[in-house]
């Protein structure tokens, strides 16, 4: 695998390139197809490269107990944990519906697998990568699974330690696997001094082959920023159309003005970043000649004279001998005559 490097449906994702940025439609689309697609569409609207689903075998994930526990929260779409989880859920109509319509507004399209079964039904419709939740940091089990599949995996890293990562990491060396490291917090929604997003760079200089990534499920976009100048080239928000709808993830998810001012700040950060060597720019060639300043006469000064401190000033605009030349020029004699605020150039020095 190369250093830092993979591609998403032919999208390559590296330092080099502009941020690869995941709207997490998650559960948010309410369980309806013309739902997702909107919340699609306008993720493509606003530049996002990928829109995320998560997919779950729910009678394989939970336990019997948990499947059946009451579940009368406001935010419920069934009266109990599972049939709130079944309502939410896509089959593979759903899916492939909402496949051919991401290529259709331009945007790559994968989800979330939960299980073993979900990894093969997303297996099954050929997704380019695959998303291993925070929850599965330490399910190596279903990692290894998901590796087999030959497809990237982004790896968030929510409520782990540094060995759950390396754990999880040393899975996916074993195999070869092309990966992304998501720093990660797996609070809904975290306190600021929880998001850590310093462990992008700890990622980073402990991973070298890795992506780095960040899935920020503050309400925000200026840490997503702040992470992608740490080295983050993963951005993951989660995205709703109205934070005010039904369910636990609206309220802390972008909207689709959000999501258009944090890929806009991305790409301006990509560029703004330049290569780290100092030079000056065209548009800087006018502002500087009207601030900077020159070395001129003080006083009308006759030829011959030595000059001293008394008879030059320095003013503006730039654009003749700078101020630095200073000390070179006292004490140099003139070859021709000086009227107040006249240039003093070498040339004229002897």
């Amino acid at each position: 695998m190369n250093s830092r490097e993979f591609f998403i449906d032919g999208i390559r994702v590296a330092d080099d390139t502009d941020c690869y940025v995941i709207a997490e439609i998650g559960h948010n689309h309410q369980g309806d197809v013309e739902q997702a697609k909107k919340m699609i569409q306008a993720a493509a609207a606003a530049g996002a490269t990928a829109a995320k689903l998560q997919k779950r075998d729910n009678r394989a994930l939970f336990t019997k107990n948990y499947f059946d526990r009451p579940y009368s929260s406001e935010n419920s779409f069934g009266d109990t944990y599972g049939k709130h989880r079944e309502f939410l859920e896509f089959g593979e109509s759903e899916y492939k519906d909402l496949q051919a319509f991401s290529r259709s507004v331009g945007i790559t399209f994968f989800a979330t697998a939960f299980d073993f079964e979900s990894a093969d039904f997303l297996g099954g419709l050929n997704m380019p990568a695959f998303k291993v939740a925070s929850g599965d940091l330490t399910n190596i089990p279903l990692i290894k699974y998901l590796a087999r599949f030959d497809k990237p995996l982004i790896l968030s890293s929510g409520g782990g330690t540094l060995e759950d990562v390396d754990r999880a990491v040393n899975a996916l060396r074993e195999v070869d696997a092309e990966y992304c490291i998501m720093q990660c917090t797996a609070g809904y929604p975290p306190a600021w001094e929880e998001l850590n997003i310093s462990v992008i760079s700890t990622f980073r200089e402990r991973y070298e082959e890795a992506v780095v990534g960040f899935s920020s499920h503050d309400n925000g976009i200026a840490m997503a920023v702040a992470a992608h100048v740490l080295g983050a080239r993963v951005v993951e928000k989660h995205f709703t159309l109205n934070r005010a709808m039904k369910g636990t993830d609206h309220a802390f998810s972008l909207e689709p003005q959000g999501l258009g001012k944090m890929v806009r700040d991305l790409r301006r950060l990509k560029l703004a970043m330049g290569d780290g060597v100092k030079c000056q720019y065209p548009s800087e060639k006018e502002p500087l000649t009207k601030m900077g300043k020159r070395l001129v006469a003080s006083i009308n000064i006759a030829a011959g004279t030595v000059l001293t401190r008394e008879h030059i000033a320095i003013k503006s605009p730039g654009g003749g001998t700078p101020p630095y030349w200073l000390d070179e020029i006292i004490g140099k004699r003139i070859s021709s005559a000086l009227d107040v605020d006249q240039d003093i150039l070498f040339e004229n020095l002897s």
